[in-house]
Formats: C-alpha cells, structure tokens, sequence
C-alpha cells in the first residue's frame, strides 16, 4: 500500500520527496523470495534487516542503484488501527498502473502519528495541505476515532488550525 508523501500528494498536498513509503504485509517466506528476486546489479537490499523488520513490525530500505531513489518498506504493525488501515487502502491508477493506495484519512493519521514520533513539523503541514483539499470528502468519525485511540489530540488541534478547517465546517 502506498503511503508517506506519495499519498498524501496523491490526496491533494503535493510535495516533492526522493523516496516511496510502502506498506507490506508479508510471509517470512513472501519476503525472502522478494529480496532474493531483486537482480543485485539494480537493488539494494538486506535480506537480513528485512527479516529484522518483519519481526519487529518496523522497516528496511530498498535502493535503486541506477537511480538513486530508496523505497522505505514498512512492514503492517498488527495494532488494530494498522490492520484496518491497510484493509481500507484503495485501488488508484498512478502512470497507467493500478497502485493500491491508503485513504485519505488513514495518511492523515498516519502523518500525524510520524509527527508525533519524530516531532517533523513537514508531517503536520502534508496533513494540513491534504485536509484543506479533502475535507469535504473526509470521513470525520472516523478520523475522530483513531485520534482518540492513537491519542493524536494534540497534532490533530494543530492540522485543523494551520488547515483553516473544522469538522462542522466540513459536515
């Protein structure tokens, strides 16, 4: 599932990045095949920090050598939020191909989430940027239930203010 700044510019904050955040919800065995499919001439990859990340619920890195460009594989953390979110992901055609992609409200939470761990202010103002765009289209009980839950209270007061938006205005 695609995530991070390619979603949130795909749902309307564009932003220029030099990686691709992706979501996996692989095997063991899934992610050895992958890794050891990858002709080494072209990738970059740790066969043994994807195994890490896949037992940890945390991420690797996979670089294109030609180009330079890192994809972040996140691997889906089996917390309820993260099972739901990649279960809400939708398919988009991005450049002629059919990408799944995460909701609109799920890369708001999320980008609040990266905020709240890192302290990034660019990860509130993606958020902001995507809510300005979306509100209308945005489901706000359901934002409003993972805020509660992922306790994001704080980062979701500062997306609302620097978007300009409330959840009456958006209703």
């Amino acid at each position: 599932m695609l995530t991070g700044s390619f979603a949130s510019s795909y749902h309307g904050a564009p932003r220029a990045t030099q990686d691709i955040d992706l979501v996996i919800a692989p095997t063991a065995e899934q992610l050895r095949s992958f890794v050891r499919l990858l002709p080494r001439d072209e990738f970059y990859v740790d066969e043994g920090a994807a195994l890490e990340a896949l037992k940890l619920e945390g991420q690797f890195n996979l670089v294109d050598t030609r180009t330079g460009w890192k994809v972040d594989l996140i691997i889906r953390k089996s917390r309820p939020f993260s099972r739901e979110e990649f279960d809400r992901r939708t398919i988009v055609e991005l450049e002629g191909e059919d990408v799944p992609v995460a909701t609109p409200e799920d890369v708001l939470i999320a980008k609040m989430e990266w905020a709240r761990m890192g302290e990034s202010a660019r990860q509130l103002e993606d958020a902001a940027k995507m809510l300005r765009v979306r509100a209308q289209q945005i489901d706000w009980r359901y934002v409003e239930h993972w805020i509660r839950e992922l306790k994001l209270e704080v980062q979701w007061a500062a997306v609302q203010a620097a978007a300009g938006v409330q959840p009456t205005q958006a209703d």
